[in-house]
């Protein structure tokens, strides 16, 4: 079964985790920009950041038959930060032209701050100049409400409520969500969001439509490989393949084909694997040689 992770940062994973991926049978990876832990003092290290999504990230992909994507956007963590949050804005157009970008985000509201909230409706403008979708993060605290608070400024800018992904939703997001038109994500964490066992009720109720899964995984606690897990769970639980299919394929490329940039069919291949090829001089393979690896 062929799986599209809509929601991973491989930025801070290792090149095993690649692997482990491929070997489990994911061919394409969406990353977010996202906050790297601590916040970045100058404009220069996110346009340091988004160069390496767009160019070392992609290339190592490759070297394991992974397709890599990527969307761009100011993280709501950092658009709290006058420091940075006005220059990472000007800088976003040129981002969101690349080719491997297939839409804005990770944007949305963390603390539910004013700031965030103009940066959120600012992002969302971008999203609608460049025709692309957007993946809104929604808060870890007081959920509910930074769900509800998100949805209502995504209607006051207008956005097509089918081009939005709101991601890390739970039981009680789902009954907030499922008639807008919007798209559900779903982050299965080893210990806290949603866990598989948690998502295959949620399947076997409410079906999979206009709904992804993801593992969110990053420098924190989790797991890159929670979204092969979960289509263990769901096969188990007797969730018929093509849903399952559905649910970590078609789904994901469904609402990212909204950018115009892929489809399933460029995507039934692996990404062209080649060890001996370099990015800027540079290999994953650190003086090895590939013959043996």
């Amino acid at each position: 079964m062929l799986i599209f992770e809509p929601h991973i940062h491989m930025f801070s994973r290792i090149t095993d985790d690649y692997e482990r991926l491929s070997l489990a049978g994911v061919r394409a990876v969406l990353e977010p920009a996202f906050w790297l832990g601590q916040n970045r003092t100058s404009v220069g290290t996110f346009v340091d950041y988004f160069e390496t999504l767009i160019g070392w990230e992609r290339h190592r992909a490759h070297q394991f038959g992974i397709h890599h994507f990527c969307t761009m956007g100011l993280n709501p963590r950092e658009a709290n930060d006058d420091r940075v949050n006005q220059a990472v804005l000007d800088i976003l157009p040129r981002y969101c032209e690349k080719d491997s970008c297939l839409g804005v985000g990770e944007i949305g509201l963390d603390d539910q701050t004013k700031t965030e909230e103009k940066f959120l409706a600012a992002q969302l403008e971008l999203a609608k100049r460049h025709k692309l979708p957007v993946l809104i993060h929604t808060p870890h605290r007081d959920k509910k409400k930074g769900f509800e608070r998100c949805i209502a400024i995504v209607k006051e800018a207008n956005f097509p409520m089918g081009m939005v992904l709101l991601d890390h939703g739970n039981e009680e997001t789902i009954k907030i969500t499922r008639d807008l038109g919007c798209w559900q994500g779903f982050s299965i964490y080893p210990n806290t969001k949603m866990d598989p066992a948690r998502m295959v009720s949620i399947v076997l109720e409410y079906g999979v439509d206009r709904m992804v899964i993801n593992s969110a995984a990053d420098w924190g606690v989790s797991d890159p490989m929670m979204v092969p897990r979960t289509v263990v769970k769901l096969e188990q639980a007797g969730v018929p393949r093509p849903k399952i299919e559905q649910l970590v394929w078609q789904n994901p490329i469904g609402f990212f084909a909204q950018s115009g940039r892929i489809n399933e069919a460029m995507l039934q291949n692996p990404a062209r694997t080649n060890l001996r090829e370099t990015f800027e001089g540079n290999s994953v393979l650190r003086g090895q040689d590939p013959d043996k690896v």
